[in-house]
């Protein structure tokens, strides 16, 4: 297992990680199989997202936005919780030629809800 550290900047932000990973995946040796990507964090998530056009990002932030309102939650910080919630905290992908698999237009990204903070995201690349 490898362990990524990322340092986000601000409150709320998607940040494109896939060269990182793609990285890893190379140092990992493995040639053919699958990579875990596992974020272990309760206010943040990794995804597969639109690699193309960064206002995609601030719609995503904003739709979330507008799904978790500001309001009188009951534990101090809900909305980072409740937003993380809606989205996937992990990812399985194929490994081929020491290569991420990924579409024309996605990339790998960490969503922040939280920030800004360090945070780790965890990967598992295995043979197959």
């Amino acid at each position: 297992m490898q362990i990524l550290k990322i340092k986000t900047s601000y409150k709320s932000e998607i940040m494109d990680i896939t060269k990182e990973l793609k990285e890893a995946v190379i140092k990992s040796g493995v040639k053919s199989g699958i990579v875990n990507i596992f974020c272990p964090h309760t206010t943040a998530n990794v995804i597969l997202f639109e690699n193309s056009d960064a206002s995609l990002k601030r719609d995503l932030l904003g739709m979330l936005k507008d799904v978790v309102p500001f309001r009188d939650y009951s534990h101090n910080n809900a909305r980072a919780h409740l937003k993380a919630a809606l989205l996937r905290n992990n990812i399985n992908l194929i490994v081929e030629n020491a290569e991420i698999m990924l579409g024309k237009w996605q990339g790998i990204y960490l969503v922040e809800f939280d920030g800004p903070r360090e945070r780790n995201v965890y990967l598992k690349v295995m043979n197959g």
